[in-house]
């Protein structure tokens, strides 16, 4: 994840549950085997490392947040937890497969990334991701504009997030002996939890970096104005709706 962003722990596994209940068909996808060595790149709070490892395969998961590693420890300690960064991973031929739900798109240096994965994975095996894809939250991204414009705030900040489409991530991946074998930029609307607080708690949680140099006194004007721009777009009935579309990818190292 972004080196700057401070991550809330519990208020990650209380209103944003959906980041790894959403994730079944993607461990479908992995298929972990009993005594595969698997790396989960990004593993938050270690819900999904903890299923992988019910299967039998033996996990190692990485977070960049230490909050989130801690919290994973003392939820999972049959589990190998490291605080470690993607970019600068220490694995050598080391695992059957690579794993990541939800973290990729935090990480402006892709190809970094994809080298430090491709080297991490045993000749053949598996690199199973999905993140954010081309068209992530748009309308939320809209919205802020929208709302930065209408406060006359200067220098709207571009957004953090990567967000590839499927040609451009597949020929990166590509670069670094990692075949894709499957690929898929399809829509999620997603339910936030907490009813009216759900984008309220959506952008404490994953928009700080947007909104960091915001003084405090305007910090709460600019996120009822965001509210009030989104509201038409993304409110139904009496919760939100966040517009993801998600890249879902299958790669093995040539």
């Amino acid at each position: 994840m972004a080196e700057n962003s401070k991550w809330d722990a519990n208020l990650y596994d209380e209103k944003h549950s959906f980041v790894w209940k959403m994730a079944v068909a993607l461990i479908e996808l992995l298929a972990p085997k009993r005594g595969e060595r698997i790396l989960d790149v990004g593993c938050g709070t270690g819900h999904l490392s903890d299923q992988i490892a019910a299967t039998g395969a033996e996990v190692t998961a990485i977070d960049l947040s230490a909050d989130m590693i801690a919290r994973a420890r003392a939820a999972h300690p049959a589990i190998h937890f490291e605080v470690a960064d993607a970019r600068k991973l220490n694995y050598v031929n080391e695992f059957e497969a690579v794993f990541s739900n939800a973290t990729l798109h935090w990480i402006n240096d892709p190809e970094v990334v994809a080298v430090s994965i491709s080297r991490a994975l045993r000749r053949g095996g598996r690199f199973v991701a999905e993140f954010g894809g081309r068209g992530n939250i748009a309308g939320l991204i809209s919205a802020f504009r929208r709302a930065w414009e209408n406060l006359r705030l200067p220098d709207p900040p571009s957004h953090p997030w990567y967000y590839p489409g499927i040609p451009e991530y597949s020929q990166l991946l590509e670069r670094h002996h990692l075949e894709v074998t499957y690929a898929a930029l399809f829509d999620r609307p997603t339910p936030l939890e907490d009813g009216k607080r759900g984008l309220r708690n959506w952008l404490a949680m994953f928009a700080g970096p947007m909104l960091t140099n915001v003084p405090g006194d305007l910090r709460e004007k600019l996120i009822s104005e965001i509210e009030s721009e989104a509201r038409y777009d993304l409110f139904h009935v009496d919760h939100w709706i966040m517009d993801y579309r998600r890249l879902r990818i299958v790669a093995h190292r040539l």
